[in-house]
């Protein structure tokens, strides 16, 4: 790549101020630093700035350039040397920001506390109509011998000496630009900025202790497996006076003996005997909110499904409730007496003999009542 105006390679005029180049040098540096763009001269522009840059933020360096050219640099002793150059202000600051155009947090800046994970399993009543159920666990509290500052008592954590209190140390290493800063966490205080000469003997200078604690979940009406309900600031402790986590808990609900759920509504098979079915019938049908009356119509057929409104589960977002649905099965005796028996042969002589195919199963019926 053939040598170009430096203030034409930082995009400044002539007359830019140390401050105009700085920021101009940042923003470039950004956008053709190799490790962020792979186009095939990245990394030439990267070298060509930084060279640039180098001569442009030396006064006697852009002293010589502004009057001879490349040539004036060349009569100093030839093209700079960034062996000696810091760079540390500019590259912290260009490191510091994450591919989201985020800064970097100091080792010791305030962190949320990690979230937490609980299971409670409902029975299928109680996620119906909702309750406040005590959960047990474990999470880390700030400890009661040291109130969280992991010193013996009489004691305090001191600043460390080899960070100055920061959390971090820099380290300067050797590029193809020259020395570059490397900013790592502190090893001697593992980021902390201070360090603890006389631990506290209870939580061994964490500042932590492990508990058992008991909490109340208002469990809301309507929820179902895998619902999750928040509880915030009940979860890990934050570090460096960051906030606490939040604990989620996870609804497991057992299945029930005879209901089952579709959506907010709930599915009730229900055995009737043929007479009920042939003859018609008023009957006391199960709901979780007490019986219910149901009128069967004479001529009730197998799959038939009888809706029972507001009688299934509230919606979880909203007012309101669901419905039961109860689908008619007709049960066969499998064993009559002598006088069942001859009821059934006189009726059957009255009925005939002739047998026809069905249209649709009782799958089909079913599926198309109820949306399955």
């Amino acid at each position: 790549m053939s040598q170009r105006d430096y203030y034409e390679v930082l995009g400044v005029s002539r007359d830019a101020n140390a401050d105009e180049m700085k920021n101009a040098f940042r923003q470039l540096a950004r956008k053709y630093h190799p490790d962020i763009n792979k186009e095939a001269d990245a990394e030439e522009r990267f070298k060509e700035l930084n060279e640039a840059y180098a001569v442009l933020s030396d006064p006697e360096k852009r002293a010589a350039f502004d009057r001879y050219g490349h040539a004036g640099l060349n009569g100093m002793g030839g093209m700079p040397d960034f062996s000696g150059m810091d760079f540390s202000d500019i590259f912290e600051d260009f490191f510091g920001f994450n591919m989201g155009g985020g800064r970097r947090k100091a080792r010791n800046a305030p962190r949320r506390g990690a979230d937490l994970g609980q299971t409670v399993q409902l029975s299928f009543e109680e996620s119906v109509f909702g309750i406040d159920k005590d959960i047990e666990y474990t999470r880390d509290e700030i400890c009661t011998t040291c109130q969280g500052s992991g010193a013996e008592a009489g004691t305090t954590p001191e600043k460390c000496t080899a960070c100055d209190g920061r959390g971090e140390v820099r380290h300067m290493r050797q590029t193809f630009l020259g020395s570059m800063v490397q900013v790592v966490t502190c090893p001697t205080c593992n980021g902390k900025g201070e360090v603890i000469k006389s631990p506290c003997k209870v939580c061994h200078g964490n500042g932590l202790e492990r508990k058992t604690v008991t909490k109340t979940v208002k469990i809301p009406g309507g929820v179902d497996s895998g619902t999750q309900v928040r509880l915030s600031g009940e979860g890990q402790p934050g570090v460096n006076g960051g906030p606490n986590g939040n604990l989620y808990v996870e609804i497991r609900v057992k299945n029930h003996k005879f209901y089952r759920r579709q959506g907010d509504n709930i599915l009730l098979d229900l055995n009737i005997n043929v007479a009920q079915a042939t003859l018609g019938a008023e009957i006391d049908v199960p709901t979780v909110h007490g019986d219910e009356k149901l009128v069967i119509p004479s001529g009730t057929q197998p799959g038939k499904v009888f809706t029972l409104r507001n009688k299934g589960i509230p919606h979880l977002r909203g007012g309101g409730r669901g419905d039961e649905k109860v689908i008619v099965n007709i049960e066969i005796p499998s064993k009559l007496d002598d006088t069942q028996r001859k009821l059934f042969e006189e009726l059957a002589d009255t009925l005939g003999s002739e047998v026809l195919p069905q249209e649709k199963s009782i799958f089909d019926i079913l599926k198309d009542v109820l949306g399955g």
